[in-house]
């Protein structure tokens, strides 16, 4: 079970320092609303993660798997949530593009961070999809699917909260330095457009 769980520790790791939504998400969270709202947000998202193994190790994302037009409910109204994202951050910078409203761009909540977090990886079914074709291949045999999914799935999570932490870590760290509300604006127009990328990409995917 040991050598099970290293190897599904390695592999997972990979697949977690990997760039995607979640460290942009993380990012933005932290340069705009500082390191305690960047930590819920990367608890948001384990939440998120957490919840799409419990629905593995249930079976409940193989019949997602199996049904199109679930699979597609869903991609669908995590693509539509992205969107929504990318366009609420473009639009906060364009309004406070004129100097008088430039002093500050507006923080996000607490729990505005942490839903953001775990909504954007609940909606998103190629997180339940990895589950699902990952966890079963390090199962060992002779081991219930269900506890050594759990098992895994808290190994993913623990490795994802860790690797959140150390990126809260470096953009607070950043942030002192990229202060001015010119660059911070800057940052959230691009991150804006990644969110929507982010939401193209996951309606064209199939």
């Amino acid at each position: 079970m040991l050598t099970a769980c290293l190897a599904f520790a390695a592999v997972a790791a990979l697949v977690t320092i990997t760039p995607g939504l979640d460290t942009m998400l993380v990012l933005r969270t932290t340069l705009t609303s500082g390191r305690r709202v960047g930590y819920l947000a990367a608890l948001g998202i384990a939440a998120g993660c957490f919840a799409w193994a419990v629905a593995g190790a249930l079976g409940l994302t193989a019949l997602l798997a199996a049904s199109e037009l679930a699979f597609n409910a869903v991609r669908i109204a995590g693509a539509g949530y992205l969107f929504w994202l990318g366009a609420q951050a473009l639009w906060q910078t364009r309004r406070r593009r004129t100097a008088e409203a430039a002093e500050e761009l507006p923080s996000i909540s607490g729990m505005g961070a942490l839903r953001t977090g775990f909504v954007t990886n609940l909606l998103n079914p190629k997180v339940g999809v990895f589950y699902m074709s990952l966890l079963p291949q390090f199962v060992p045999d002779g081991a219930t699917m269900l506890g050594t999914s759990l098992i895994f799935a808290l190994i993913h999570v623990a490795e994802g909260l860790v690797w959140c932490a150390l990126l809260v870590l470096a953009a607070a760290a950043a942030r002192r330095t990229l202060a001015r509300p010119s660059v911070k604006r800057r940052f959230q127009q691009i991150t804006g457009l990644a969110f929507i990328g982010f939401g193209l990409r996951l309606a064209t995917d199939h």
